[in-house]
């Protein structure tokens, strides 16, 4: 590799690296192109490398700036996309099989978004079967390889080669949605960032449906000021996305370094704790005297709308009744061959009724007004991402009833979110003594994701976890799932 220190850099870095003509857009490109060539067959991350596509476009960007167009930090970058958003000419596959030949017209909207701010994009990543399910294991497609251990460690879902991609350093950012933490979730476990948006920010249009009612887009990329940057780019309104409209976008970046004196920050006492490992506990409670010694005001609230979020039994199955509607010939005609794990959850949602599935929207809306109420003098909430840090694919695939608990406990605190209609950046905080990373979830109410960036970055800029790279040497082998 040509320049394997250009692996691990943020977006800032490399665009500024651009503008001092001391990188061009295709030397970038080719050399992550050669790293993923080199490490990809053990992580498993990419299902398609767009090659030709990502050297074309990397030539026009160069092109462009030598001639003086300069369309933003995000020219010449380039970044993947999980096997969810349409890409023009390549198959979305939404993690089947049986979708090897549903190949996309157009590029998805945020797709064209990132292309009309020069960005090069590198390739489809894998993702859990239909995205639904947390722990990011596929059973048809292959399961990515968390690069933080030898051992194959789950990478979290459904955005796990997304996550891995970022993490391994193969491209600086990867496009995700996250449904009840799909995001989120593989940002804790892979140690980089996420951004769950709320729902009307970004347009889902080209974007392969889990739930319409959750569903939201994010990126995951290596710092908090790279998550701004792309966000600022795929916000808008979007007339192919009802969720959208009367949305207007607003300026992520304006407040992004004010910090957090004077900001009132909570650690949800009710739900987000419970039963959490004692490593992440630590670090995630420890991150409350840094914020102090920064300015903030930090105290323990009791947020019940969480707990009551996540006790109805069916709201599990309100995802899974949305997604039946999407996936319903596959359930009907190839229920067999379907990954099982995700098969049988998914036709669970047949059981909810029509009533119980409006009722079920309604006690939503409440919760998401009683919880305005509540925090209506608190700018954001800090919670860990995940209960646990990522643990080994032998053990959490075991036996169904082994993935089921792991999936559940993974997912609690994210999906609480979703239900809550809430935005939020997950960011490295610490890691275990095996060296596994530890996600810190700063939640901010509904379209404050600039809120919930600013609370992110201050912390990421007193710290330095964001620098740690893991250690892939065992990844550079013969390849192997």
């Amino acid at each position: 590799m040509s320049d394997p220190s250009l692996a691990f850099e943020p977006i800032t870095q490399l665009a500024a690296k651009i503008r001092a003509g001391a990188l061009s857009p295709v030397a970038l490109t080719e050399t992550l192109l050669e790293r993923i060539a080199a490490l990809d067959g053990r992580l498993h991350a990419f299902i398609a490398v767009t090659r030709e596509r990502a050297l074309a476009e990397a030539g026009a960007a160069e092109l462009a700036l030598r001639g003086g167009q300069d369309l933003g930090l995000l020219h010449g970058i380039p970044y993947a996309a999980k096997d969810l958003f349409d890409v023009r000419g390549v198959p979305t596959t939404a993690g089947t099989r049986l979708l090897a030949a549903n190949v996309a017209r157009e590029d998805a909207a945020v797709v064209r978004r990132l292309a009309g701010a020069g960005m090069v994009l590198f390739g489809k990543t894998y993702t859990v079967q239909f995205a639904f399910g947390g722990v990011g294991v596929n059973h048809d497609q292959g399961t990515p390889h968390n690069p933080w251990h030898a051992t194959h460690h789950v990478p979290g879902g459904s955005s796990s080669g997304s996550a891995v991609a970022v993490a391994a350093g193969l491209v600086p950012m990867a496009l995700g949605s996250d449904t009840g933490g799909s995001v989120r979730l593989p940002a804790a476990l892979c140690g980089t960032v996420g951004l769950k948006t709320t729902v009307g920010r970004v347009s889902r249009a080209g974007v392969y449906p889990l739930s319409f009612t959750l569903d939201s887009v994010g990126p995951l990329t290596r710092t908090v000021e790279d998550a701004a940057l792309v966000y600022q780019a795929l916000q808008g309104v979007d007339a192919r996305d009802e969720t959208t409209a009367g949305v207007l976008p607003h300026d992520a970046l304006a407040r992004l370094e004010d910090g957090v004196r004077g900001l009132r920050l909570a650690l949800p006492e009710t739900l987000f704790f419970d039963d959490v490992d004692p490593e992440v506990e630590r670090a995630v409670r420890e991150t409350a005297g840094l914020f102090r010694s920064l300015g903030a005001f930090v105290e323990s609230v009791k947020v019940p709308e969480a707990a009551e979020a996540m006790a109805d039994q069916k709201r599990a199955l309100a995802i899974a009744a949305e997604a039946c509607v999407y996936n319903a010939r596959f359930l009907d005609e190839h229920f067999d061959d379907l990954d099982p794990v995700v098969a049988h959850r998914m036709i669970a949602g047949r059981q909810l009724s029509a009533p119980d599935y409006f009722a079920l929207m309604r006690q939503w809306a409440d919760l998401r007004r009683r919880l305005g109420a509540r925090l209506a003098d608190v700018d954001a909430l800090l919670v860990p991402t995940t209960p646990l840090p990522a643990g080994p694919l032998a053990d959490v695939d075991r036996t169904r009833e082994s993935y089921t608990q792991w999936n559940g406990r993974y997912l609690r605190n994210t999906a609480v979110g979703n239900i809550l209609n809430l935005c939020g950046v997950s960011l490295p905080c610490g890691f275990t003594r095996e060296g596994l990373p530890i996600g810190l979830m700063v939640y901010a109410k509904p379209f404050q994701e600039d809120m919930a960036l600013r609370v992110a970055r201050a912390y990421e800029q007193a710290t330095d976890w964001q620098r740690r790279r893991p250690d892939l040497a065992w990844a550079t082998g013969a390849p192997g799932r």
